[in-house]
Formats: C-alpha cells, sequence, structure tokens
C-alpha cells in the first residue's frame, strides 16, 4: 500500500560556498574520486578506495588542523550517527539517525533545508536508529528510510520528487545503506540498493530502481531457489533451488543487502555482500545455504549474477558477508589483475579475481581466530568444529545447545565501518575489533516481524588493552605492516589521502590522522562524542576540507555484551564537523 511520508524542510538559503555545478551527470558520478571539488559517491570513488587525491593537508602540516565548522543536527534525536557525507555545488550533504537528511553550505556549516522522514511507530532496525548516507544525480539528492522506503529529494529545495515503498517493515524490513548510482546503456542511470533485517527472516535482495520516477527495473534476490524480475516479468532463478537448502527454509532464509554495494567501471559490475542466514541455528538449515554470507556480482543492465563467492559456508556465528568488496589492481608474479579486497566479519582479509570471482587468497586480519583453522586453497574455511555451537536436540532438555568462546565475536573481525585502499602505499585500512563471545543455539521457529535467532550470546574482550585496531594490510603478502590499537572498538570507517595520511575516528571521541606508511599519530582533535562514521575530504575554494558526522550509537551498545558496560558512559551527540588548515598553514 502506497504510504505518504510527512517531512518538515526549512530553507534558510542557498549554498554560498562554490561556483554552481548543476545536476549530477554521469561523466560526475564516473569520474568521482578525480575531482578534489565534489564527492558524489559512498566510498569517495565507485570503486571505494576512500582515498582523496588532495595533498594540502599533509604529514608536515597535519598537526595545525583546527575546526572551520561544526553543525548540530538539533532535537534529543541523536543516537549513533554513521553516515559518510557527500559534497556538490558548494552543499554538504549527510543523513542523521532516525532517517533525517541535511543540507549545509560546504564553506561555513549554515543549514540550507532539512528533510525528516518521520518514522511510523513499530519499526524494526537490529543495529540502532542509523543511516549511512545519500547518492545524489541530477537535480535529486537519494536515501532509505529505516521503514524501508526510498525518497528522491530537490537537492537545492529539500522538496520531495518521489518516494516508494521497498518493502513493508511490519515484516521486519528496513533499509539503512547508502544508495549507489549506476549508469547503464539499457536504462540509463539506475539506483540501487539493498535491504536490511536478516535478524527478521526476510529475504535479501539488490533491486535498481529508474532515477527519475523511482520505478522498479529489476530486482535481484540473493538466495537460491528464488527467481529475479526484470521490468516487471519474471527472469532467472537465482542458483539451483534446494542445491543447498533444505525444504522450503530458504523462503525465510535471511541473506540481507544492508551494508549497500560497490560499482566497478571497467568490469561493469556491481558488487554487493550478503548477510548471515536466518535463522542463526544452523542446524536447523543443513548446506551452504547459498547465497548468505557471500558476495555476488551483478550485472546492472539486467539483474542478472556474474559470479557468487562465499565466504562462510553453512555460517553460524553470524559471520555477515556484506563487507564491501573494493576493486583495485593487484601486482603479484609480475602481472596485473583485476581483484576484489574485502575484509570478512569471519576475520579472514580475502582476494579475489574481480572479474569472474576466482578465489586469489585469504588470510587472518584479526588474532586468536577459532571457527576456522585456515582458508583452503579453493577459498573455503578449514572449520573448527568443535567451535559450532552445540545442536540443542542433543542437550538434555532440548532447549539449549553446547555454548563455545567463538572468535570474532557475531560482530565481526569488521563490521560496518568501511576500509580505505591507497592509491599511494598500495595498502588496505581496517578497522577491525579484537574480541570473541560465549554462544550457544536454541530451537526457534519464524514468526513473520518477529526475531529469528535461536541463538543466545555474550561479546568479551580477548585482549585487556585494546579491542579496536586499525591496520595497515598489504594484499601482496597478505601481511600486517602496522597497527594502531584502540581501548575501546572501532566502528567509524577510515580515509586515506595523498598527503600520506590516513583518517578515522574512535568512541572516545578522537578524529585522528596517522601517517600512511607508519601508522604514527600526527594529529587528533576530540568532538565530544564517539565517531563511527567515515571522513570525507574536499576542495572549497583552494582550501582542503575534512568533515566527519560524530555521535555514538550503532550496534555496540546495544549488543555488546560485557564489552557494551565497559563504554556505557561515553556520550551520545549528533553533530558533523570540519577541519582546516589556517591560512598560514595552508601555505607551507
Amino acid at each position: 500500500m502506497k504510504r505518504t511520508i510527512l517531512a518538515s524542510v526549512s530553507i534558510l538559503g542557498m549554498a554560498m560556498g562554490g561556483a554552481l555545478a548543476g545536476p549530477v551527470t554521469d561523466a560526475d558520478i564516473l569520474n568521482d574520486g578525480k575531482n578534489p571539488k565534489e564527492v558524489l559517491t559512498n566510498g569517495m570513488g565507485l570503486q571505494a578506495h576512500r582515498f582523496s587525491i588532495l595533498d594540502k593537508v599533509n604529514t608536515k602540516n597535519v598537526q595545525n588542523l583546527v575546526p572551520a565548522w561544526s553543525f548540530s543536527f538539533g532535537g534529543e534525536k541523536q543516537r549513533g550517527q554513521e553516515a559518510q557525507a557527500l559534497v556538490h555545488d558548494g552543499m554538504v550533504f549527510v543523513t542523521g539517525s532516525y532517517s533525517r537528511l541535511y543540507a549545509m553550505d560546504a564553506k561555513t556549516g549554515e543549514k540550507i533545508w532539512e528533510y525528516d522522514a518521520r518514522l511510523p511507530e513499530g519499526i524494526m532496525p537490529c543495529c540502532d536508529v542509523i543511516n549511512r548516507g545519500a547518492a545524489i544525480y541530477g537535480d535529486k539528492v537519494y536515501f532509505s528510510t529505516l521503514d524501508a522506503q526510498i525518497i528522491a529529494l530537490d537537492y537545492k529545495t529539500g522538496k520531495v520528487a518521489w518516494h516508494k515503498a521497498i518493502d513493508d517493515f511490519k515484516a521486519g524490513y528496513s533499509s539503512s545503506a547508502a544508495p549507489i548510482i549506476v549508469p547503464t546503456k539499457a536504462n540509463g542511470a539506475l539506483i540501487i540498493t539493498g535491504v536490511s533485517g536478516g535478524e527478521f527472516g526476510v529475504v535479501g535482495r539488490v533491486e535498481a530502481r529508474d532515477v527519475n520516477t523511482g520505478e522498479l527495473v529489476w530486482a535481484r534476490p540473493t538466495l537460491e531457489g528464488l527467481v529475479g524480475q526484470y521490468k516487471g516479468k519474471d527472469t532467472t532463478m537465482t542458483g539451483k533451488a534446494n542445491e543447498t537448502w533444505a525444504g522450503d527454509m530458504y523462503k525465510t532464509g535471511g541473506a540481507a543487502t544492508w551494508l549497500g554495494g560497490t560499482y566497478d567501471p571497467e568490469t561493469h559490475l556491481v558488487f554487493f555482500g550478503t548477510g548471515n542466514p536466518a535463522p542463526w541455528n544452523s542446524w536447523l538449515r543443513p548446506g551452504d545455504n547459498k547465497w548468505a554470507a557471500s558476495r555476488l556480482a551483478i550485472d546492472p543492465e539486467n539483474g542478472e549474477i556474474k559470479w557468487g563467492f562465499q565466504t562462510t559456508p553453512h555460517e553460524g556465528w553470524d559471520y555477515d558477508g556484506v563487507n564491501e568488496v573494493v576493486s583495485f589492481d593487484l601486482q603479484k608474479d609480475g602481472k596485473t589483475i583485476k581483484a576484489g579486497g574485502t575484509a570478512d566479519r569471519n576475520g579472514f582479509f580475502y582476494v579475489l579475481d574481480r572479474t569472474n570471482g576466482k578465489f586469489i587468497d585469504a588470510k587472518p586480519f584479526v588474532e586468536k581466530i577459532t571457527w576456522a583453522k585456515e582458508i583452503d586453497k579453493n577459498g573455503r574455511p578449514v572449520f573448527n568444529d568443535d567451535m559450532r555451537p552445540g545442536d540443542p536436540t542433543k542437550s538434555e532438555d532440548g532447549k539449549q545447545g553446547k555454548t563455545v568462546f567463538a572468535v570474532p565475536s557475531f560482530l565481526g573481525g569488521k563490521n560496518q565501518m568501511p576500509i580505505a585502499y591507497s592509491d599511494q602505499t598500495k595498502l588496505f585500512y581496517i578497522p577491525s575489533n579484537e574480541w570473541g563471545m560465549d554462544i550457544h543455539n536454541e530451537p526457534v521457529v519464524y514468526k513473520k516481524g518477529a526475531a529469528y535467532l535461536g541463538a543466545g550470546f555474550n561479546i568479551k574482550a580477548i585482549f585487556d588493552d585494546h579491542i579496536g585496531a586499525l591496520k595497515a594490510f598489504d594484499p601482496v603478502s597478505m601481511k600486517i605492516v602496522w597497527q594502531v590499537n584502540n581501548k575501546a572498538p572501532l566502528w567509524g570507517g577510515v580515509m586515506t589521502t595523498a598527503g600520506g595520511l590516513v583518517f578515522y575516528g574512535t568512541p572516545e571521541g578522537y578524529l585522528k590522522a596517522l601517517d600512511a606508511k607508519t601508522g604514527k599519530e600526527l594529529w587528533k582533535f576530540n568532538v565530544g562524542t564517539g565517531i563511527v562514521a567515515p571522513p570525507v575530504a574536499w576542495e572549497q575554494d583552494g582550501e582542503e576540507y575534512i568533515g566527519v558526522a560524530a555521535g555514538w550509537g550503532g550496534a555496540v551498545p546495544l549488543w555488546g555484551g560485557e564489552v557494551a558496560k565497559t563504554f556505557k558512559g561515553i556520550n551520545q551527540g549528533g553533530s558533523y564537523w570540519v577541519f582546516k588548515l589556517p591560512p598560514k598553514s595552508a601555505a607551507n
């Protein structure tokens, strides 16, 4: 049923901070990451390197960074702020908690407009009321909402151009990822999104819509046995029915695409990761359960799957496979390979051939992994069978299986916080966490709109002095080059720059800059609340600006068990902070 979303739009004036750039074009989207004056995509470029070509702020002068402006999201709606900002036409666009979107003057921080989706009662987001960002194309800016809607707004005024329902929030569906824009030959530019709700037994899928109207062009379910659609007609089946699923379990089998995707113009493929199979109790669903806990390469022209790679077959620890695929050129054995790198929640970093999904290598990026001994030459885990939670039907009371201590915890070696890849150092920078969990399985039956887990758990630290660790990882040697430990879990993303820097935030409230080659800390600033969002950089009137959303929240305080209790004193907040060099320092 079509539903009207109420909006609150406040127009305070037009952007003052730069020359008018006009509507965003295909060429602009494809060139993102090469134009320092704009940030048009989630990932600071379609391949999601999160590498800025700007070098005005560098290892020699970064210690002089000072705040340029700060913008408050206002009211009592704080909680987790996980969004990456976009920059266009002298304006900064950033989403906030509770499905809000703000436009600000990029130079001064003055609010231009605000849109509030006014969420209904009964939404069921698993991991806080967060939103991870917007997309922009033509004269519109787009974002999705926690009640499973997608909305297009006029980017200059904030007025609604169109909105569409993705699915029924009462069944557990939601949406929080930043959409991506992909130019196609057959259908022009498409806005591509996933779905959230894997803990409620929803069925994962990837959808593409017309950017001008919001009409659905194609849809691709992520579970085998389900059929895709193209312009309202059934197309091909995902996989083969019941090849890796028993009975009809796949019909409520999870594999949500909740973190969004990336696009590689060189192969013309969209990459989406998929979440855990449902329920968590793996004894109820024998088989590999494809394509849950996987990476899928999809043809944006028609939604057909070109290849799939499953990181955790028969997943039983909530090791979602949603983490982003970052396209890069791998120099190995004298050859250049079109590769994709991805830091999985299961604690292993994978390198794949992004043209065909073939496995190249995988090694741990966190310590003390227990669930698997290694990843074999075919890319399949060698399981530690005694580290799978026990079958509850074999327990004395039939209600609780054997508890195991699994590493990493279900929040993963890496979760939603995006990695970065430096075009200079050729290293990946991974915001990781070292933790484990007590986990057991329980009986569970699917009920629409109810949690569908069949598991109990408690997260615990495995080191006394740190949980978080920012790690520089070499995809050639598959080794960690350096790491910087952090007492609290890292939950914000990373940006690296041509100035030889790596920027990231911490729950303790610091935005930090490190030397990209050595990991040496060069600068930090405390914003007064935890940072769980990725930074961006842009050039405005000849100056380099660094921006990041601030506001503690997300999954850690909600699901973190013993770990969450340790950091319960971190203040909430809701703001956007921007930094630059004073004029004298910028000349250095």
